[in-house]
């Protein structure tokens, strides 16, 4: 007897769309077919008029703990994240302390076993002076080494040339970067200065975080990549000049890949003066041009990921000028449903979309049996209703920083149930009563 049968559902999996039944049986995936509704099971959804697809695995969030937990938390960050049909993240190393060392990576590990409702993995961070552990870094330890090339909040800010050279010949996993120019991006907020004194607007944020910034620094990498075979990854691509230094194509044999964040592929310039340091994040949110750039990309493979970098900030802290509120905004909670919206438009397919949030990913940085609909694997899959709508209320928030840019808006979809491991961490509205994340696993 199968624990749970979905019924009547149309798969989006490996490029098709395909009406099928799914049963589950403890934590995986037991049996695909046409038609399974004579079989026996505990517990059956007739998912009729659904979608059900894997759960978005997102590459890149920060959940704040250890050290900030009073922007969001392992808890209250995954319980948005299931919300919005994200089964699986990775969390990035700028927290207190930073994450650049093997114990602080165990750490982290151990604070989430037990209480994230999502799977996760954590990412090593870069430093000027931690090249040893991540020599000696065990490649199940962590799901990359976080380079900031750039601009970085905490003592991150990875600017020593032989250091970087270093990184990048002998990191035994994939690298991911963040890429801006630090010295460009200091002579920019001087020359706002000297303008606007302290009251720079926030529309100065592109020109200030500029696409000559990005463009120094994402070459940079790509060369240092090129030089040493480097299994690169660039994190959060904002410029339509960029994607040129990437291939087109599927991601497989790709030694260097790309990223776009949800809220590059939904904000541009022009919303700065409505939402303010709301989409202030680094790097920016660019213009038109860029944005729509980035969309076409994702259909030509230059870029191969979709990821959130979901940065929580209190409501109290993104109260302050240009110079003093803080870069980041939150969205696992509505990553899926704005995605969806690019697909009501007609500028995303369905399938390149689950392509690119959660089977890429998997690919990218070697997840063990999670990203596919296939039997055998993990059972995080997400039922979406299309035909139904999101609306982002206050109340509907889960978030520990109880906002979201999203606010007031209605997305044309629904994630109707968000399933981790088998079982239910979001269903109708509700979040499931069990903790069901795990610790996941990597091919390498």
């Amino acid at each position: 007897m199968y624990d749970l049968l979905i019924l009547n559902a149309t798969l989006v999996n490996e490029g098709h769309l395909t009406k099928a039944d799914v049963a589950v049986e403890g934590q995986r995936i037991a049996a695909i077919a046409p038609d399974l509704s004579s079989a026996p099971a505990k517990q059956v959804i007739d998912a009729t008029g659904l979608h059900l697809m894997p759960g978005m695995i997102d590459d890149q969030v920060h959940f704040r703990e250890p050290g900030l937990t009073h922007k969001g938390d392992i808890a209250t960050e995954s319980a948005a994240a299931v919300a919005g049909g994200i089964t699986t993240y990775m969390e990035m190393p700028n927290v207190d302390p930073l994450t650049i060392n093997a114990q602080a990576l165990e750490d982290k590990y151990q604070r989430a076993a037990g209480r994230s409702r999502a799977n996760f993995a954590f990412y090593l961070g870069a430093s000027n002076d931690n090249l040893e552990e991540i020599k000696n870094l065990d490649p199940q330890a962590a799901c990359g080494v976080k380079v900031f090339m750039g601009a970085s909040t905490g003592n991150m800010l990875v600017d020593n040339p032989e250091t970087l050279e270093a990184i990048f010949e002998h990191a035994p996993i994939l690298v991911a970067t963040h890429c801006e120019d630090t010295p460009m991006i200091a002579a920019n907020e001087e020359a706002a200065r000297e303008k606007y004194g302290e009251d720079v607007p926030f529309s100065e944020h592109p020109k200030i975080r500029s696409e000559e910034a990005c463009w120094k620094s994402s070459s940079y990498a790509v060369g240092l990549a090129k030089k040493h075979n480097t299994r690169l990854h660039v994190l959060h691509i904002t410029t339509a000049k960029e994607l040129e230094l990437f291939e087109p194509g599927a991601l497989k044999g790709k030694r260097i890949t790309a990223e776009a964040c949800v809220h590059h592929l939904w904000f541009s310039e022009e919303d700065y003066e409505r939402l303010g340091a709301q989409i202030k994040c680094n790097p920016a949110v660019k213009r038109k041009e860029d944005r729509d750039g980035i969309l076409q990309a994702l259909t030509e493979g230059r870029i191969d990921i979709i990821a959130t970098d979901h940065a929580p900030h209190t409501w109290e802290e993104k109260q302050g000028s240009y110079f003093k509120a803080p870069a980041g905004l939150p969205l696992v909670q509505h990553a899926l449903p704005s995605l969806f919206d690019h697909y009501h438009a007609g500028r995303l397919s369905l399938q390149t979309l689950v392509q690119k949030a959660c089977h890429n990913p998997a690919e990218a940085f070697e997840v063990k049996d999670r990203g596919y609909l296939r039997e055998g694997y993990f059972a995080d899959l997400v039922l979406v209703d299309l035909q139904a709508t999101t609306e982002v209320t206050k109340e509907s928030i889960l978030y520990k920083c109880g906002w979201s840019p999203f606010e007031g808006h209605t997305f044309n979809s629904r994630i109707v149930t968000t399933l981790v491991n088998g079982g239910f961490a979001w269903h109708d509205g509700e979040l499931g009563q069990n903790i069901h994340g795990q610790r996941i696993t990597f091919n390498r």
